[in-house]
């Protein structure tokens, strides 16, 4: 029985809060200010989301019926084979870039001693 009556003096606390910062409790009675259009904006949005949602569901139940595709032996052999050319043939390019930029450090080494021997005779 006490808590009851607690319950009830709780709710009308609340309730007499809600008021004084008149905030509204939606009821039977509440009207909502909506126009023609935000009702048919949001008519169009609905739709447009279950024509979506029809649309990948269509799409997905044909998905599942296509024939699995596999790829024969040939083709994933060429398919290595190629990998793996091109594998080397970048494994080629780098030496070279590297013998150039070895060559490229000796010719700055050379310019190097040289600047140093003018600068010396001087």
């Amino acid at each position: 029985m006490k808590d009851k009556a607690q319950t009830e003096g709780k709710l009308d606390n609340i309730i007499d809060s809600v008021t004084k910062r008149n905030l509204t409790i939606l009821g039977e009675e509440t009207t909502l200010g909506l126009t023609i259009k935000s009702l048919v904006t949001i008519a169009i949005v609905v739709a447009s989301f279950v024509g979506l949602y029809y649309r990948l569901d269509a799409q997905i139940q044909e998905a599942k019926e296509l024939p699995v595709q596999t790829i024969s032996r040939t083709e994933f052999e060429l398919k290595d084979e190629l990998v793996r050319e091109s594998v080397i043939d970048t494994k080629e390019k780098i030496e070279v870039v590297k013998k150039e930029i070895h060559d490229i450090k000796l010719q700055m080494n050379r310019i190097e001693d040289r600047l140093y021997e003018i600068k010396v005779s001087r």
